[in-house]
């Protein structure tokens, strides 16, 4: 069942005397009950700005955010309305999310619901509502006591989990998590990772995960949609897209992260730098950069269709309908 719609969204930044920036340029993508979903690409290509204009934070130029059917309405000064609280968002950074003056479990009982939200928790008192709170640092592997201190007593790995029960308060139904676990050491961010698929395999939750880091995401994702220059040029679930990927931007990713054995290939980045998304490449945006771009490519805008196998790609090369054609061929 899909919780979470996107569809056709744009985000502009406007700035006087300059282009516009299309950070996202119709961008369309679903995510289930209990779905993680990867949204992979280099830095620069619309990832944030995509997770932010979800959940409300940027304001939309054109198209729609559903979250359970109704329309997530952008925030402003006043309080988010009550069937929106569902739309939960982990940051990148846990300690600037955090008021280092305030203790954790106060934090954590702004997201509680309120009165109105119908829930006995909402007219609870304060000891049900530190109650509740305790439930929920226990769920990210905290202690109880934990709630009685400050944001700066902990260490990284911890306040992202602070960050997680928070976003947990609400009781949401999707969480867009934007590079939750780059700022940690390698230890501490598969942990993070492995709490998040923890707690969204056994709360039904949706999960979008937004990460430049693949690797990371092959072992979390049941889906991954590969983001460039704002737009989605691949969607797949995780496997298939990871052994035989159906874009060259997809393949390029791939074979930049590094293998281990003796014989495994040494990794390859892609070639070339990002363009300015105020002024994108005709035809093909990937092209500049494509080893495998051919005339059309460099004058006609692929649309994202239907492959095969639950896949899509927006390349030339890959025929609607399917089947699809190995990169590896048409390079050799």
């Amino acid at each position: 069942m899909t919780v979470l719609d996107v569809k056709d969204v744009v985000v502009d930044y406007k700035v006087s005397g300059r282009p516009t920036v299309h950070a996202v340029a119709g961008v369309s993508l679903q995510v289930g009950a209990g779905e993680i979903v990867g949204l992979v690409g280099e830095s620069g290509c619309g990832k944030s700005s995509l997770g932010k204009a979800i959940v409300g934070l940027e304001k939309l130029a054109s198209g729609s955010v559903t979250l359970d059917g109704h329309p997530v309405a952008s925030l402003g000064r006043g309080a988010r309305p009550v069937r929106d609280r569902g739309l939960q968002m982990i940051f990148q950074d846990p300690y600037s999310s955090l008021n280092p003056r305030r203790r954790i479990w106060r934090q954590i009982a702004d997201g509680l619901p309120s009165e109105g939200d119908g829930s006995p928790v909402a007219t609870a008192g304060r000891s049900a509502r530190r109650a509740a709170v305790n439930e929920l640092l226990d769920a990210v592997g905290l202690p109880a006591a934990a709630g009685d201190r400050y944001p700066h007593e902990f260490s990284g790995g911890q306040r992202q989990r602070i960050a997680i029960a928070r976003a947990l308060a609400a009781r949401p139904s999707v969480i867009v998590a934007d590079e939750p676990v780059s700022a940690l050491d390698a230890s501490t961010r598969a942990q993070v990772s492995n709490l998040i698929v923890q707690i969204a395999r056994e709360r039904g939750m949706g999960v979008l995960f937004i990460s430049h880091d693949l690797s990371g995401v092959r072992h979390m994702a049941d889906r991954v949609a590969v983001m460039y220059l704002g737009r989605i040029v691949e969607t797949s679930p995780t496997e298939p897209l990871w052994s035989e990927p159906l874009h060259p931007y997809s393949d390029a990713l791939v074979k930049a992260i590094p293998k281990l054995g003796l014989d495994a290939a040494a990794p390859v980045a892609p070639r070339g730098e990002v363009p300015d998304p105020a002024s994108p490449p005709a035809g093909c945006r990937f092209h500049p950069r494509c080893p495998l771009a051919f005339d059309r490519c460099r004058t006609d805008d692929p649309a994202l269709v239907a492959v095969e196998g639950a896949r899509s790609a927006a390349c030339w090369l890959q025929p609607a309908g399917g089947p699809a054609r190995e990169l590896a061929l048409l390079e050799a």
